[in-house]
């Protein structure tokens, strides 16, 4: 049979999960490239040799993905895998009209590909777009383990933004962990909440080896995704949550709508904020799509919880600039968080800081051009972190209101009264996630 030619299009994540556990050591594929987007300062790199096997002893290079046709014409590639996550239908079948118009395969790879398992019980949190309310979720989730007096560990999504050589296996028990090893504010924002509840976050690259490391300490494993990817790992118990602000989403992105089809709970978050309408439109299309899930409505209520020392108790009349986490008003499309909501109804006057944004702040405003009245914490580089300080210190404001997951001021300084705001889930009626997490437990 002839070798396959592989590229896998990603954005440093499923896309290396995907090439080790399907084509690593695979005789039959070549995997002549990794595209990337999403991601920023990922192109150009290469997949190490020490990750990618006795197949590939010179590693595998990473290329932009708007290389792609030229790519399946130099490199004779048979066949493109896509391989990220939180993309519309529309623009998944753009890009395979592109493979296809360029002569080559377009291919998805599934769970059954893809899923590791496990010798303990797993549950996963996933969702139907990014910033849907996942890691509050898993917060919760976490707690309920606990209660229930059961010794989970957190396996993350990956995020692979800094040398993927050293991120085959990372553990975070400690903020000093966080510390020595994390070096971007999205990696911080995802680790630093679940460390500071006590509990222990497995993440990197290689999730075979991530996976037997986490059983080695616990008696139960949590997912906690990313974006709105499916687990790696297989789950007993699949929840999966859904933003009332967004009803008709949970359709049209890839692979949230998998996931929504897939779950055995669905968590409607934001049912709040979102309008009663909006919240039957999402259990419809529940009932309609997986008529066996488990529906929990649930509120994602935004407090201001920390203030620096010495900052007034109050924002009412404050200029306020709002610095919201970085996928959910990113990628993630959202034109505004919990910061923003909770500066709002604390009074504040919010200030636009797109006239002020500087470097990399500047491009973020213009590939995102429904992003007005919020700052979005992007934190990729030691570049980054220093375009986001000048920005605040250029932004004409009393206050900086932060919803970031990470305490922003250990890692910038911030010439402003700051305030930062944070986000659990409570749930509205019944039923309870408690009550589903103890019959799972009971059958496993």
């Amino acid at each position: 049979m002839k070798t396959k030619r592989i590229i896998i299009m990603g954005a440093g994540g499923r896309d290396f999960h995907n090439f080790n556990v399907r084509f690593r050591d695979d005789p039959g594929f070549i995997v002549a490239a990794f595209t990337a987007a999403q991601i920023p300062y990922i192109s150009r790199r290469a997949y190490p040799p020490p990750l990618a096997g006795k197949l590939y002893p010179k590693g595998i290079r990473i290329y932009p993905e708007d290389e792609l046709e030229r790519l399946i014409h130099e490199l004779r590639i048979d066949t493109v895998v896509f391989a990220y996550s939180d993309v519309s239908h529309m623009d998944v079948m753009h890009k395979a009209s592109r493979v296809l118009a360029a002569g080559a395969d377009f291919m998805l790879l599934g769970p059954d590909s893809t899923m590791l398992e496990s010798s303990l019980p797993v549950i996963s949190v996933c969702a139907v777009r990014t910033g849907c309310g996942k890691s509050p979720v898993t917060r919760k989730l976490l707690g309920i383990l606990r209660k229930l007096g059961r010794k989970p560990v957190a396996i993350r999504h990956p995020m692979a933004y800094c040398d993927f050589s050293s991120q085959a296996v990372q553990r975070f028990a400690s903020m000093e962990d966080i510390e020595t090893i994390s070096c971007t504010v999205e990696e911080k924002e995802e680790y630093e909440p679940i460390v500071e509840q006590g509990f222990t976050v497995f993440a990197g690259v290689d999730y075979q080896k991530i996976l037997k490391a986490a059983e080695a300490e616990a008696d139960v494993i949590v997912w906690d995704g990313g974006n709105n990817d499916f687990s790696f790992i297989r789950p007993g118990l699949d929840i999966v949550v859904a933003d009332a602000l967004r009803p008709g989403h949970e359709t049209l992105y890839h692979p949230g709508e998998t996931n929504l089809r897939r779950a055995d709970i669905v968590i409607i978050n934001k049912a709040g904020k979102g309008s009663a309408d909006g919240v039957k439109e999402i259990r419809r299309s529940v009932r309609q799509l997986n008529p066996d899930a488990i529906i929990i409505t649930a509120e994602s209520p935004a407090k201001i919880t920390m203030r620096s020392q010495g900052v007034p108790t109050s924002l009412k009349g404050m200029r306020a600039l709002i610095i919201e986490d970085g996928p959910t008003v990113t990628h993630g499309g959202m034109p505004y968080g919990a910061g923003y909501v909770a500066a709002k109804a604390a009074g504040a006057i919010i200030v636009e800081p797109r006239p002020y944004a500087v470097g990399s702040l500047i491009k973020a405003f213009a590939d995102f051009p429904h992003l007005k009245e919020v700052l979005p914490a992007l934190g990729y580089s030691k570049r980054q972190l220093g375009d986001l300080e000048a920005t605040i210190d250029r932004t004409p404001c009393d206050a900086v209101v932060y919803a970031t997951p990470v305490n922003l001021p250990r890692l910038i300084k911030i010439n402003r009264h700051a305030y930062r705001v944070s986000y659990d889930i409570k749930e509205k009626g019944g039923p309870r996630l408690e009550d589903a997490v103890r019959e799972f437990l009971e059958k496993s």
